[in-house]
């Protein structure tokens, strides 16, 4: 072919066209939308943003277009709002028109539109009250939660104990606390720390976590279509959730074997009995795909961000000896060596109930917060927002706002502590995001972080063979010792 000809001079032209065509397009359909750079064809922004550190890309693209702009995944329009009081002002003050689920391609693929995270409207409704009736009935927000909570801090005091001055990792045992607390719940039974079963299970869901963490994974929100025929890392995702599925089905086969209707044991004897209750409604919501997918729910939402928190917390406190000394003494204080730490000791434990506030805040485990979406077409603060526009709650934004924290990159418990050294709430502490789509699990959460860590720094001292000042706060495994303090 000859690339100078005038065949090929069309050809480059009508291309040409055709870009600037669809750029208009895309700028004449945006042109009320809050502002963001301009996407490419079909690849949206996807070049201009670090995949990888998705939430510094939208940090440098605030300071550029402001505290509410819009960017690309790939052809669909995703819109920021960044800061405190931005997120607050739609999730609270305009809650009805910003309290759908945005939707996630990837979690579409794999979930459909089933379980409590992913649906919207009555699906939604209805699968998150009984779920919250059905958690508060077995114990969460309660003594039973707290006591379940206190049990199993004992094994994990065990498991450390074992180990005790020798260099481990506490990311395995940490996840197999939590989770058994979920278990106990969902299923009606806690685990041994060496059940094969138990352990595969987590194993699957900690491998999809960090696959659709990886840069392939992100780039399935992209391009779902595409990127679900294109060999890779990420396929084994699909495999994995088989086996979960498998998991959960046999689980629901013992119960519906062992089934009392009268006496409820767990989340899904009560989901088994409602589906009983319901068979002769047509628009029941009631039905085997809303209980797994529901379970995967609770059981990944109440496992994976709390451990992580807790192993945060380790880490932090590696870092900084100091803090780590003053929550004991308080410990000391208010609870002693003997007895187990309570909820009740919560209120008598300012700086401790801070350094917690602080390392949650730190730590930012969920940056981007879950997207939500338009319920209908909106003007907000100026820009117009189409209904079913994804929106995603920049929760780093918050956790970090300098309006509320004056420090906000340093990890300081001063930032919940008045100058009396008396605990103070932050408007801006939102980890669990809020309004009508805040964490199911919150209670249940802030109850196992405070009741878990104060008994690990009850019983143990954390060392490590770093010096603090070179120990790097990053989400890497590393390792310490649990030394006994008694």
């Amino acid at each position: 072919m000859d690339f100078g000809g005038p065949a090929s001079m069309i050809l480059v032209f009508c291309v040409t066209c055709l870009i600037l065509l669809f750029m208009w397009s895309g700028n004449s359909r945006r042109k009320n939308m809050p502002p963001g750079p301009t996407p490419l064809p079909f690849l949206g922004n996807v070049l201009q943003l670090n995949m990888k550190e998705l939430p510094q890309s939208l940090i440098e693209l605030a300071k550029t277009y402001g505290d509410v702009f819009t960017f690309h995944l790939g052809p669909r329009p995703v819109v920021v709002l960044h800061g405190c009081d931005t997120v607050k002002e739609a999730l609270i003050d305009n809650a009805h028109v910003f309290s759908d689920r945005g939707k996630v391609p990837f979690a579409e693929i794999l979930f459909k539109d089933f379980g409590i995270i992913l649906s919207n409207g009555e699906r939604w409704k209805q699968l998150r009250r009984f779920s919250l009736t059905t958690l508060r009935n077995f114990g969460m927000g309660k003594r039973s939660l707290e006591e379940m909570i206190q049990h199993e801090a004992r094994y994990l005091r065990e498991e450390f104990n074992k180990r005790k001055g020798i260099l481990c990792d506490p990311t395995y045992f940490l996840s197999l606390a939590v989770s058994n607390m979920i278990c106990s719940i969902v299923f009606g039974e806690r685990f041994e720390y060496e059940d094969k079963e138990f352990l595969r299970l987590l194993a699957l869901l900690k491998e999809n976590f960090s696959l659709v963490n990886s840069k392939s994974g992100q780039l399935i929100n992209s391009f779902p279509k595409l990127m679900t025929k294109i060999p890779g890392k990420h396929q084994k995702i699909f495999k994995n959730l088989a086996d979960l599925k498998s998991f959960v089905l046999d689980k629901v086969k013992e119960h519906q074997e062992t089934l009392d209707q009268n006496c409820p044991r767990d989340y899904i004897d009560c989901f088994l009995i409602k589906m009983e209750e319901e068979k002769g409604n047509p628009n029941t919501e009631f039905f085997f795909d809303n209980l797994f997918v529901s379970v995967l729910n609770l059981f990944f939402a109440g496992t994976e961000t709390t451990s992580t928190t807790l192993r945060h917390s380790l880490r932090l406190l590696l870092k900084c000896p100091d803090v780590q000394d003053k929550v004991q003494k308080e410990i000391d204080a208010v609870v002693g060596p003997d007895r187990c730490p309570s909820i009740e000791d919560r209120s008598k434990m300012p700086y401790t109930e801070a350094v917690i506030h602080e390392i949650q805040r730190y730590s930012d485990i969920v940056p981007l917060g879950l997207p939500h979406a338009t319920t209908e077409t909106t003007i907000f603060r100026g820009y117009t927002i189409p209904k079913g526009t994804t929106v995603f709650p920049f929760l780093t934004s918050v956790l970090k706002d300098p309006k509320y924290f004056k420090n906000p990159q340093k990890f300081d418990p001063g930032h919940f502590l008045n100058e009396k050294g008396e605990f103070q709430k932050s408007e801006a502490f939102l980890p669990f995001s809020t309004g009508r789509r805040i964490c199911l699990g919150e209670g249940m959460a802030k109850m196992e972080i405070f009741l878990f860590l104060t008994f690990i720094l009850q019983n143990f001292k954390l060392e490590s063979d770093e010096d603090p000042s070179d120990i790097d706060i990053t989400p890497l495994p590393f390792k310490l010792r649990f030394v006994p303090r008694q």
